[in-house]
């Protein structure tokens, strides 16, 4: 995969893959303002699955997490434009207006369908990243300039960026029952539950009876099953979005689990 970024600063870039394909689990640390030039993602969450394509522009709240798959499309590469909206940042903002809104819980992930304001924003950057000197400021203008149309045009905003809270310890089974595809380092399951990594492990043989490791392994590949057997997906895509970093991996573990490798079902099933 050959991967180029320009930037503008640290917050803000300009994102290239130019390669057939990438994925990665992920959970963000900041708000991420998107706007897609060319190519094609997928990105797939606990509830709910979303695709985006040329033109969108969407908001990934932090601390979210998501497989994100990258396409490029009609012979373009994957190339986007990203603003990540720092805690920061948005105190600075914020610290500025008498606001106090009440968190928005979970909130997925928010489109503004090729909003003209946000769209002629976000634009604007693309000279920025050919130039050696920059205005002063011209990224902290930007990003506030962006916030400001983003309160203007969507009102749940205030209640997904002016929430500066650290995730608090919430029921660890529930979690991750509904998380479980995600293939992230346990020390970010436990921060995502308001836990210790000794903590999350002590809760997590409470709550399963056996280490997350395996337990994970097993979901996913439970999953796996269902979604060649009754949604006729192909294995492939099933490796990616259930969890497993490549395809020799996933088919090595389903044939070891269930007796048959996945492209190779029973015909009863």
């Amino acid at each position: 995969m050959e991967y180029k970024a320009k930037y503008i600063t640290a917050d803000i870039k300009l994102s290239c893959y130019e390669d057939k394909f990438f994925k990665s689990d992920i959970v963000f640390d900041h708000h991420m303002l998107i706007w897609f030039l060319s190519g094609t993602t997928k990105i797939v969450q606990a509830d709910a699955t979303y695709i985006f394509k040329a033109g969108d522009i969407f908001l990934i709240p932090r601390n979210q997490l998501a497989t994100i798959i990258n396409y490029p499309a009609d012979g373009l590469p994957h190339k986007t434009v990203v603003m990540h909206l720092s805690a920061e940042r948005l105190r600075t903002y914020y610290s500025k207006l008498d606001v106090n809104p009440a968190p928005l819980p979970s909130p997925g992930i928010l489109c503004y369908n090729k909003h003209p304001l946000l769209e002629s924003c976000l634009a604007s950057l693309i000279p920025y990243f050919d130039m050696d000197v920059l205005p002063e400021d011209i990224a902290a203008l930007k990003i506030a300039e962006a916030i400001s149309i983003l309160r203007a045009i969507d009102k749940k905003t205030d209640r997904v960026l002016a929430n500066f809270e650290t995730p608090g310890k919430i029921d660890l089974a529930d979690y991750m029952e509904r998380n479980f595809m995600f293939n992230l380092p346990l020390e970010r399951f436990g921060y995502l539950t308001g836990r210790s990594l000794t903590t999350f492990k002590r809760d997590f043989k409470k709550a399963f009876d056996m280490t997350p490791q395996r337990w994970l392994t097993r979901k996913r590949l439970e999953l796996a099953h269902y979604q060649l057997t009754t949604q006729k997906h192909k294995p492939l895509d099933v490796c990616y979005e259930v969890g497993f970093e490549n395809l020799s991996h996933f088919s090595h573990a389903f044939k070891k689990y269930f007796g048959y490798p996945p492209s190779n079902l029973p015909r009863a099933l």
